[in-house]
């Protein structure tokens, strides 16, 4: 069975392949995660108060772009609204529980927006579907449904264009009629070419849905390839996932990843063809932590080392062994290489004995050449185009550096 051809916007969206995830709003006030009004059971009238701390005084969106743009992230997503309710976007008279009606005094979208394009980022509206604030919900869904549309109308009219919108929280409710047509048609009456992504959550990774969605969702697991062939249409991939163990900012979570563990994810996913959003949580002033800057900077220099094929790169039927694996463009196969040893005085050097052969199969064009993309440096090789079965010597990490996983170009 043939596998269908991808809609443009859809392509457009597997080559921005890294992306921000920023997950901000009344919570961020008081640290303790984005869910914290429902686990910590928080009267609805007491909760809705810290809109009258809310000052975003430190919320830069150039800055938030820039940091992206330094990480080799090419999108970045914005939670307009979470299940709190509260909405970082003038809400034109829904309601008046929004950032202009706070002491911020300020459409934070527009300026979330300004900043994106002024550093070339693509953005992307996260917005909930599940609401703890709006009555309605509960009391008559298909009023809430009519309010949640008017929203993202507001939304798909007054930015211009945008990214995509990304929904969380139909799981809330997995039995109920969502008029996700209705949705998603506004959507498309107002930003056709943006990408409509739907979150299915934490049990249910991977799973397709309404047929104007445009990319399954991986929360906080790393993506399992997608078989497209005979489906009726062309679905891309996402993984999302957190710097920390919150979505929200956590100021007692002290459970980071390290640059090298964004860099494995990263890979994991361009592994199998799959986008990485990777999320932040800023202060309750809307500044982006100097960890999580400084994380994302670091494994940013990796990027740029390796920009070409992160973006452009494709799976393939070229096949490695263990952590190894290959991507394809137009004019090379690149061989990602994991666990490799330092080369370097024994008294000084730490970690895996990894240098050695390393094995494909699948490869039966000719190489002519081999070269770790860092350094330019050959590589001896072995082939049997007959077989498919290739095998490159991995020299081991330069003394003085460590890539965390190297690649290798084949030229052909």
């Amino acid at each position: 069975m043939a596998v269908p051809q991808p809609e443009p916007r859809i392509a457009r969206f597997e080559k921005l392949a890294y992306g921000i995830f920023i997950h901000w709003g009344l919570y961020s006030l008081l640290g303790q995660g984005e869910w914290a009004q429902f686990i910590k059971k928080i009267p609805k009238a007491e909760y809705m108060k810290l809109k009258d701390r809310f000052t975003a005084e430190e919320f830069d969106g150039r800055e938030t772009a820039r940091i992206a743009r330094r990480a080799g992230m090419k999108y970045a997503v914005l939670t307009t609204r979470h299940h709190d309710g509260f909405s970082l976007y003038d809400t034109c008279g829904l309601n008046d529980y929004d950032a202009v009606h706070s002491p911020a005094g300020r459409d934070l979208v527009a300026e979330f927006v300004e900043g994106c394009r002024q550093e070339g980022i693509i953005p992307f509206f996260y917005h909930t579907t599940l609401d703890w604030y709006q009555e309605s919900f509960e009391q008559d869904f298909d009023a809430y449904l009519e309010y949640l549309r008017q929203s993202v109308e507001l939304l798909c009219r007054n930015y211009g264009d945008i990214g995509g919108l990304w929904f969380d929280g139909n799981w809330s409710k997995a039995e109920a009629d969502w008029k996700e047509d209705e949705l998603y048609g506004t959507i498309r009456r107002y930003q056709p070419e943006a990408m409509i992504i739907n979150n299915t959550g934490l049990s249910a990774r991977g799973e397709a849905g309404h047929p104007e969605l445009d990319s399954v969702t991986f929360e906080q697991g790393r993506p399992s390839p997608i078989d497209r062939e005979g489906a009726g249409k062309y679905l891309a991939a996402e993984m999302c996932q957190t710097m920390n163990t919150h979505w929200g900012i956590g100021s007692l979570d002290f459970k980071y990843m390290s640059p090298a563990e964004i860099i494995g994810n990263l890979c994991a996913c361009r592994k199998v063809g799959a986008n990485y959003l990777l999320n932040v949580g800023p202060t309750a002033s809307g500044r982006i932590p100097d960890y999580e800057t400084a994380a994302l900077t670091r494994a940013g220099d990796w990027v740029r080392l390796h920009e070409k094929v992160l973006y452009g790169g494709k799976p393939c039927s070229v096949a490695g062994q263990g952590g190894d694996f290959a991507l394809e463009t137009d004019d090379g196969i690149y061989l990602f290489i994991s666990n490799l040893a330092i080369s370097g005085n024994e008294n000084v050097t730490i970690g895996p004995s990894g240098d050695g052969p390393r094995a494909f199969s699948g490869l039966q064009r000719k190489v002519s050449s081999v070269r770790w993309l860092d350094n330019d440096e050959p590589l001896l090789y072995t082939q049997d185009t007959d077989s498919g079965l290739f095998a490159l010597h991995a020299t081991g990490f330069p003394y003085g550096s460590n890539l965390v996983i190297r690649v290798a170009e084949a030229d052909f």
